[in-house]
């Protein structure tokens, strides 16, 4: 098996059970997710590779990380992520990409994330749920952040958090490629 069908054999199963777990029809996570009911039932069924903005809309509705709803893993209380075995979620043909490192449930889902971001290249990102946190550290180049409309420059070295209850863009303006680490904390779902 492929590790592209074995994250979907996963993310089918994890969402199922999720669903399950919160007391959500498919008709209600749809609706809290904004994703069509289709959609949902082609992804419990393994049918379809959806997007990671897809998947993340998943997570925020069922109140889990993407860590989550990819784990194929349910080991010890110490979980050892190796490098071969972080997630690649979304890359461009310019050699842009982020990866999901490493995730947790403390107590809502908590990422911590890798991010490369080509010149030119950006990733928009819509709202998540009110009290989501996500905080980024460059380590390379300069991050164009933009949050709710507004430009923030993050250069080498430099850190970042904001409330990302809110439309936000990650992008590099610069001449060089541009790399950081995020981390995200989303509340627990009531």
């Amino acid at each position: 098996m492929s590790d592209l069908e074995l994250l979907t054999q996963c993310l089918a199963r994890n969402v199922r059970h999720w669903r399950s777990v919160r007391g959500f029809t498919l008709d209600v996570l749809a609706a809290r997710a904004g994703v069509s009911r289709g959609m949902l039932i082609q992804i419990e069924q393994a049918r379809t590779n959806p997007s990671i903005g897809t998947i993340v809309k998943i997570g925020d509705a069922l109140g889990v990380s993407v860590t989550t709803l990819l784990d194929y893993e349910r080991g010890p209380r110490v979980r050892i992520v190796p490098a071969e075995r972080a997630v690649r979620l979304w890359h461009t043909a310019s050699g842009s990409y982020n990866r999901l490192l490493a995730g947790t449930e403390a107590p809502g889902p908590l990422e911590i994330w890798d991010w490369v971001l080509m010149p030119g290249d950006e990733s928009p990102a819509e709202p998540h749920p009110p009290g989501t946190v996500e905080l980024v550290h460059v380590t390379a180049g300069e991050l164009t952040l933009t949050v709710d409309g507004e430009d923030h420059l993050v250069p080498t070295g430099a850190s970042a958090t904001f409330e990302a209850n809110v439309p936000h863009v990650y992008a590099n303006r610069g001449e060089a490629p541009m790399e950081m680490m995020m981390a995200v904390s989303v509340p627990p779902v009531q």
